[in-house]
């Protein structure tokens, strides 16, 4: 039966029910929380987060991937806090979040650096899924990484040629940040192509920040998944806009190749609740069950495009790494057999 990891355990996909396939528990800036304590309060973060993925259950949906990695803060043991309280299931991501460069320690090492050796974040990357993170046995089910504005800089490529590789390694999913009005996803299809990627394993995220027809035209047709995934995010695009471009590539045929989401947090050191509110004020959770299923479906997108978008591409997605961790092992297997 296939199945994908979560922070509370393993879950047949069949399960998954309702999915938003991009989202974050808390984006945290872990030096700056630490020299000004008075920035985190966590009883308060954990039992609002709670609180806040309850509603989203209670509006109808059933799992989250929360894509926070390393760069965006991520604290493995205050999600579980939460994913351990609340009836969501939350699928967690490994990878690395950077537009320009590697933190120093990794910017020294690997080959061509200063320390040289082999590059270390492909490893990370493999452990994150195959055994655990931070020693908390709980294992990642999606890859994540970054290509915006200032393009494929020397340690962008080197994400994303790490976490290819890791897929290759382990066949968990990769999911995107990109910035598509300098179409960087066509960048990272280039670069996954070229190390092997069969690109329907991959979400090119963000790509909800466009109304290029053309461009999304493009990725669709090498064959990846669509993030139209930050709905609420007004300051970047319209609602209207949103809705418009999706229900115009569901009318094209492509349901069965984008998913939903938000892009959005229980809490974020980047924006305080006061900006969020009168700036953002539709940028939270349930802004797709209350807003944008609505619409989408007075622009003519059916209940069967609907859960295409929100259970049945997700399902696919997270079944087909399942299926080929399978693979992989009965490979190992046979081989281990015939060394024996």
């Amino acid at each position: 039966m296939p199945t994908v990891d979560t922070v509370t355990g393993p879950l047949p996909t069949s399960a998954l029910g309702r999915v938003l396939m991009h989202e974050h528990v808390f984006v945290l800036n872990h030096e700056y929380a630490r020299n000004y304590p008075e920035t985190w309060d966590d009883a308060a973060r954990t039992e609002d987060a709670v609180s806040k993925l309850d509603a989203l259950a209670d509006a109808g949906i059933d799992t989250i991937v929360d894509l926070t990695v390393l760069g965006l803060g991520r604290d493995i043991e205050r999600v579980r806090a939460v994913a351990e309280r609340t009836r969501v299931r939350v699928v967690v991501a490994t990878g690395f979040y950077t537009f320009t460069e590697l933190p120093t320690y990794l910017r020294l090492r690997g080959p061509g650096r200063m320390i040289g050796g082999d590059d270390p974040m492909e490893d990370m990357f493999v452990r994150d899924i195959e055994v655990g993170i931070a020693g908390t046995g709980i294992r990642a089910g999606i890859l994540k990484c970054a290509t915006d504005a200032p393009g494929v800089t020397p340690d962008v490529e080197r994400v994303l040629r790490a976490v290819a590789r890791a897929h290759l390694r382990t066949g968990a999913p990769i999911s995107t940040h990109t910035d598509p009005r300098t179409a960087r996803g066509l960048d990272q299809q280039r670069i996954f192509r070229e190390e092997g990627v069969d690109l329907t394993a991959v979400v090119i995220g963000h790509s909800g920040d466009t109304t290029d027809l053309d461009y999304l035209q493009r990725l669709l047709d090498a064959g990846s998944y669509l993030g139209m995934d930050r709905f609420g995010l007004e300051p970047l695009l319209s609602f209207d806009d949103r809705v418009r471009t999706v229900a115009e590539l569901c009318a094209r045929g492509y349901a069965e190749r984008m998913v939903l989401s938000h892009d959005a947090s229980c809490h974020s050191h980047n924006f305080d609740p006061a900006y969020r509110a009168e700036h953002m004020p539709d940028w939270h959770f349930t802004h797709i069950t209350d807003a944008v299923l609505p619409a989408l479906r007075e622009r003519g997108v059916g209940d069967e495009q609907i859960d295409a978008m929100l259970v049945g591409n997700p399902r696919r997605i997270f079944e087909a790494a399942s299926d080929g961790r399978a693979q992989r092992s009965g490979i190992e297997k046979r081989w281990s057999d015939l060394s024996g």
